[in-house]
């Protein structure tokens, strides 16, 4: 096992959990409860990395993020002014952007769906009782939504740790810096060190049986209640 992969493939897979967390929340229940007609529009750019091949998202993310352009340059002047690296590609922040794009569905798909089994006589009924929207999310929507928003946080850290293609596109692969464990097993396998990157792989199949096990338990929970 390469322990500088693995710190780098779990700060990649929680730095990503989180963040999809924080944004995907807001995004998913107004997927879930807008009322606009083009919300599939929307719908079909969230899910449209579950097609994409991991490769051609990572070309656009490399050519969006590169030094000439907009997103690029802008990004270096605020970098440059906080004392961070002046570029995304090949730097672990880009990997981290990837990710975040890339899992989006794995994410926003679930919670979405949790919000849209609360029945909405609930969240009328709190209204109408005078509690505000914000205190009418803490105290009814999150709670009843929780099993399946675990379920979406626990497909996006899996589905992290399993990365490839839009990583090794946006970040390469620098030892302890964007090497991730799926990159160390293609590596260990070119260089014929088949024992090697048999229990790295063996670790990984492990740890996605394990997390579709919870998954499972946590969509038979939310049929259940």
């Amino acid at each position: 096992m390469e322990w500088p992969a693995i710190w780098v493939t779990l700060r990649l897979a929680l730095g990503t959990t989180a963040i999809l967390f924080v944004l995907g929340l807001p995004l998913a229940y107004w997927i879930a409860h807008t009322r606009w007609r083009g919300r599939f529009l929307v719908e079909a750019i969230v899910a449209l990395p579950l097609i994409l091949p991991p490769t051609v998202l990572g070309f656009y993310i490399l050519l969006a993020t590169g030094p000439h352009s907009l997103l690029g340059r802008t990004y270096a002047d605020l970098a440059g002014y906080l004392g961070f690296s002046p570029r995304l590609p090949f730097t672990f922040s880009g990997i981290l952007l990837a990710s975040v794009l890339y899992n989006l569905p794995f994410a926003v798909r679930p919670f979405a769906a949790a919000f849209a089994g609360i029945d909405r006589k609930l969240i009328e009924a709190s209204w109408c009782l005078g509690v505000s929207r914000r205190a009418t999310f803490c105290r009814i929507l999150f709670p009843l939504a929780w099993p399946g928003i675990l379920t979406g946080l626990v497909l996006t850290f899996a589905h992290t740790v399993g990365e490839f293609g839009v990583v090794l596109m946006v970040g390469g692969n620098i030892p302890g810096r964007t090497r991730t464990l799926s990159m160390s097993i293609y590596d260990q396998y070119q260089a014929q060190e088949y024992a090697a990157a048999h229990h790295t792989a063996l670790a990984l199949v492990g740890f996605a049986f394990v997390c579709l096990c919870l998954t499972y338990a946590l969509q038979k929970r939310v049929l259940k209640i």
